[in-house]
């Protein structure tokens, strides 16, 4: 058994915090963020993000402006009585920015089972990265 002291995280008492700092959202606002995914290959950037309970025909809308891509999906509730929920309900908003090259004006979105997928071409040949030398200041 070792004798040092348990150690305890200052963030346990505070999982909302944690959210905000975690999705990046301001205190405050009055939209919650949604959790993504997002990876890049074969010439596609796919974001998923988790949205459950909505009806997306209804519930959800997606903007593609410059090289911002815009998530932005209202959840409401349906409770009837005296009830507890830890479920978030509301307006849920979440923006990436694409990559290099992306044609947003082509991307293409689905969901199912509670999760939205948006898959956007792009040029990979505008993603190449070019070395810079660096100089020895002397």
């Amino acid at each position: 058994m070792s004798n040092a002291p348990a150690r305890r995280t200052i963030w346990s008492g505070f999982p909302e915090l944690i959210d905000w700092i975690e999705l990046g959202l301001p205190v405050g606002t009055d939209a919650h963020g949604m959790r993504i995914e997002e990876s890049m290959g074969d010439g596609k950037y796919t974001v998923r993000a988790e949205i459950p309970g909505i009806d997306p025909d209804k519930d959800l809308e997606l903007t593609v402006a410059g090289d911002m891509l815009t998530m932005h999906a209202v959840r409401q509730s349906q409770s009837t009585g005296k009830h507890r929920s830890e479920f978030r309900y509301g307006a849920f908003t979440r923006s990436v920015r694409l990559p290099q090259g992306a044609h947003g004006d082509k991307a293409t979105a689905d969901y199912k089972g509670g999760v939205l997928t948006i898959t956007v071409p792009f040029d990979e040949r505008k993603r190449d990265a070019k070395a810079i030398k660096v100089r020895k200041a002397e």
